[in-house]
């Protein structure tokens, strides 16, 4: 039997210039992404797994400094009975002037290069572990099996790669049927930041930790063991944070502290922890100030984000009796005709008004 983690797109050193939280929020995640990949390292220790397999993109090679390869180096040494393996991807390349060959490595580390599949044979372990590493940012290149060898069947056989199961990438584009076709026990991808098992033995790691709101949902890592050429994997969450994105709905019934409740009271996620991007949605009242809800909201989650797509609640009753005979009344006339029970008929009436008042001020 082996035991194994499958890691990638940790983005170690991540800037996060071009988010929509903090610059104080921005620095913690950055330390956060590094507690993360430690976490990782740790467990690996402690559930004494064989290997540790990196699918790319460990880290930001544009961010990344002498001191951050050492901390890494540092961090692999401190697991000297797991084999770690890396297969360099699109941010961490492994170019001419690559962080990777800048350092002298701990004999546990294998760092895969970049002209052709290579391999590397564990033969205590009865494994054979291949890897591929980019060398520059972008690879079309959709021949990297073409003079891939017969494998050994009587081994456990591996494949790390950063990679895109996509025909038209730019970034190594993948078929998943000809990754079946390899026979491989494992192959263990990065690149893509969802989790995705695609077949009971390929899987997309995903990243440890959501860089921003296009990453919602559990992020982690994949625990797995090979026992008698059986492939078990299963994805463990391991992110400290999430990023939710979610809409709640209201109406012109609900008063101030209502609407406040009703978002304090959302069931996803955690509060006090996570990234919440919510998006207010129906009919509300004119009087409800909306920038005086965020600032009343902030101080009861980690993070949130309103985006106000409410619609103001009007008096249709005083409108027609201060508007007779004028384009506003028989608007609201022909739209009751309609029926307002529709909500898409309601919807309409009522944008329409927010026009025809905004044009007559």
């Amino acid at each position: 039997m082996i035991r194994f983690i499958h890691t990638g797109d940790i983005h170690l050193g991540l800037k996060f210039n071009n988010v929509s939280f903090d610059r104080e929020k921005a620095i913690a995640r950055r330390r956060e992404i590094w507690n993360t990949f430690e976490r990782i390292i740790q467990y690996a220790k402690e559930k004494e797994v064989d290997f540790l397999f990196i699918a790319g993109d460990l880290f930001e090679e544009a961010y990344f400094t002498i001191g951050d390869i050492t901390r890494v180096r540092d961090n692999f040494k401190s697991i000297e009975n797991v084999n770690i393996i890396i297969s360099a991807g699109n941010h961490d390349y492994r170019g001419r002037k690559s962080l990777y060959d800048r350092i002298q490595w701990s004999s546990n580390v294998t760092i895969f290069g970049g002209q052709a599949i290579g391999k590397k044979d564990f033969p205590d372990l009865n494994t054979v572990v291949y890897g591929y590493s980019w060398e520059t940012k972008e690879i079309y290149d959709k021949e990297l099996f073409k003079n891939f060898i017969d494998i050994d069947n009587t081994k456990n056989n591996i494949l790390v790669l950063h990679g895109d199961i996509s025909h038209n990438s730019n970034y190594l584009p993948l078929s998943l049927q000809e990754l079946k076709d390899l026979n491989m026990d494992y192959i263990a991808l990065g690149h893509i930041h969802k989790p995705q098992i695609l077949a009971d033995n390929i899987a997309y790691c995903g990243c440890p930790e959501p860089l921003d709101f296009g990453e919602e949902g559990e992020r982690g890592i994949i625990e797995g063991t090979i026992i008698n050429k059986r492939v078990d994997i299963k994805f463990l969450p391991f992110s400290r944070r999430k990023f939710i994105v979610t809409e709640i709905e209201v109406n012109e019934n609900m008063n101030y502290l209502e609407i406040v409740e009703r978002i304090k009271n959302i069931p996803e996620g955690n509060r006090d922890k996570d990234f919440y991007r919510i998006t207010l949605k129906g009919y509300i009242s004119r009087s409800i100030d909306m920038a005086n809800i965020i600032k009343d909201l902030e101080e009861s989650f980690y993070h949130i984000e309103l985006i106000d797509k409410t619609i103001w609640d009007y008096d249709l009753e005083s409108l027609e009796e201060e508007n007779k005979d004028n384009i506003i009344y028989h608007y609201i006339r022909t739209m009751k005709e309609k029926g307002l029970d529709d909500p898409v008929v309601k919807r309409a009436l009522y944008l329409g008004l927010e026009v025809l008042l905004k044009g007559r001020e």
